[in-house]
């Protein structure tokens, strides 16, 4: 259940744009980012009259595709989250960077990535994709054993085992689902109405919401995810942001072929907006 917890970390630290999608967003939370090519992005670590719509069929997604139709309410979270990035989670990032060191922090995130192998293990074996699972099966063994519990990751430092980014909204993809109506959520940030139910189907997948189902606790290791994400990705936001004309809009358009791009299996060249999408 990779679940509500991480939906309530996002919302409540404000990871503007929020494992996923590539995320973005597990949320991080919401917001954007300066772009970066998709091979890198996956290297390193995210309409209802678009149910059953081919998951080829308008794979560049030009910016006017995308069917909004909630834009005003849209744009009321987008500055909430807005907001939330820069009075709640920027400095709180700030002050985690300066006390803890990045190589901790990515260790961090490489556990929770680690941990949150299910998810990408699942949705792989459900797009058919045997070789993608067996690498997420060897990862998991290697970075568990190797990386001690994960914090390391020789399987792709090493063995040049790169991590699958699949979740359940690219499984639906696959499956004709179409994207329908564009959401932006609170915390979460951008999705819709497909990813919103594979986002609520891997939270069921997330290990985390097992080994640790007492309320408070879980919300305090998903918002503690969030904070060590974003120390990561320091400025994407603001760079996004300086670089758009309606950052709402370039997060939304840019959402959607950044998602169209993964359930077409990255073809067509599409970047992703780091720190503006869901991760993990």
């Amino acid at each position: 259940m990779r679940s509500a917890w991480r939906l309530l970390a996002l919302l409540s630290l404000g990871a503007v744009g929020c494992r996923t999608a590539a995320p973005a967003q597990r949320p991080a939370a919401n917001g954007a980012a300066r772009p970066a090519a998709v091979a890198s992005a996956q290297k390193e670590e995210a309409e209802l009259p678009g149910i059953g719509e081919a998951p080829g069929i308008a794979s560049s997604a030009e910016p006017g595709a995308v069917s909004d139709p909630l834009e005003p309410l849209n744009r009321a979270f987008f500055q909430f989250n807005d907001k939330l990035y820069f009075w709640v989670l920027k400095p709180v990032s700030k002050g985690y960077a300066w006390a803890v060191p990045q190589p901790a922090r990515r260790g961090v995130k490489n556990f929770f990535s680690n941990l949150a192998t299910p998810v990408r293990l699942v949705n792989c074996a459900l797009q058919g994709e045997a070789q993608g699972a067996w690498i997420e099966i060897e990862r998991f063994a290697i970075n568990t054993t190797v990386g001690v519990a994960g914090f390391g990751d020789p399987a792709r430092n090493r063995w040049n085992m790169e991590k699958q980014n699949e979740d359940l909204g690219q499984s639906l993809g696959r499956y004709g689902a179409g994207p329908s109506i564009y959401f932006n959520w609170p915390i979460i940030g951008p999705s819709n109405v497909r990813d919103t139910v594979g986002y609520v189907g891997d939270l069921f997948l997330d290990p985390v919401n097992y080994l640790v189902p007492q309320l408070w606790c879980n919300f305090g290791i998903r918002s503690y995810e969030t904070v060590n994400g974003s120390s990561l990705r320091a400025n994407d936001y603001e760079d996004f942001k300086k670089a758009a004309i309606d950052p709402y809009l370039a997060l939304r358009d840019a959402y959607d072929q950044y998602r169209r791009h993964l359930v077409n299996n990255g073809e067509g060249q599409v970047v992703r907006p780091e720190g503006a999408l869901p991760t993990e």
